[in-house]
């Protein structure tokens, strides 16, 4: 029988997904590219069968400690920035290879919140992923953190993934992360947390969640994430938010073998 998950992903033609920077490193802290290899290989399925594909992808930080390690202490916000810029470039290279071998042409976009702020170039950027998708290219987003400062970031890329979703009138947006879900607590502090399957009232949600201690899970994480499923669902889309980093993520979704939380309208 169909779940909530996979029904949403069957129907959907245009979806956003998103990659946080943990589901794209490995355990050495560089760019993991077998899963971006067993990725591309699951949305080139997707992509065959008339889906439109955006992606909203972190790590140009990571790619650039990968690159640059002699770089790994510098504290320094033009070391930081500089980072992200040559970080940019590796990861576009990996995402590029990925999906090389299917056919797929990829392209950058990198915003600001500035840009979503500006009526033309709001207008361009919606026209620009229109242009790309019809044209069987698959845009890649990411913050310009090479340029970004407190003043124009947009603050983390579920923030950004929610936006770009809602500007590109997306069906469906997928956040992949590195927990299964929304539990009802902090399930790396309890472990008799339990995890929700399906969210209809983010007031309700934010009501009943037990976030402890000061970590992740309250403070960058679930916070940022529920937001993101408000303000999506505002706009009648739908969301889902899994574990990144489970084998062939996207397919099990699809297939409903493995949970997640789906947020509804």
């Amino acid at each position: 029988m169909e779940n909530s998950i996979s029904g949403l992903i069957a129907r959907a033609r245009k979806i956003v997904i998103k990659f946080g920077s943990n589901t794209l490193a490995d355990g050495n802290g560089r760019i993991n590219l077998s899963f971006l290899e067993e990725f591309a290989a699951q949305a080139a399925a997707l992509i065959r069968e008339g889906k439109q594909l955006v992606l909203v992808s972190s790590g140009a930080q990571v790619a650039g400690l990968s690159t640059m390690g002699k770089w790994a202490r510098k504290q320094d916000l033009h070391y930081k920035q500089a980072l992200c810029a040559v970080g940019q470039v590796e990861l576009m290279g990996a995402w590029g290879r990925a999906f090389e071998p299917w056919g797929i042409h990829i392209a950058q976009i990198l915003l600001t919140r500035d840009d979503f702020g500006d009526p033309i170039r709001t207008l361009n950027m919606r026209n620009t992923l229109f242009t790309l998708v019809d044209e069987r290219i698959l845009p890649i987003i990411n913050e310009n953190d090479s340029v970004s400062v407190e003043e124009i970031k947009i603050g983390d890329n579920d923030t950004l993934a929610a936006q770009s979703a809602v500007l590109w009138s997306a069906d469906l947006l997928v956040l992949f992360s590195d927990i299964d879900g929304l539990y009802n607590k902090n399930p790396k502090e309890f472990p008799d947390a339990e995890l929700v399957d399906e969210v209809r009232d983010i007031t309700a949600a934010r009501a009943s969640i037990r976030i402890g201690g000061s970590n992740s899970f309250g403070t960058g994480g679930i916070a940022t994430k529920l937001d993101a499923a408000e303000q999506v669902l505002s706009y009648g889309i739908p969301m889902i938010l899994a574990h990144g980093g489970r084998p062939r993520v996207l397919e099990a979704l699809r297939e409903g073998t493995q949970r997640g939380t789906a947020f509804l309208a």
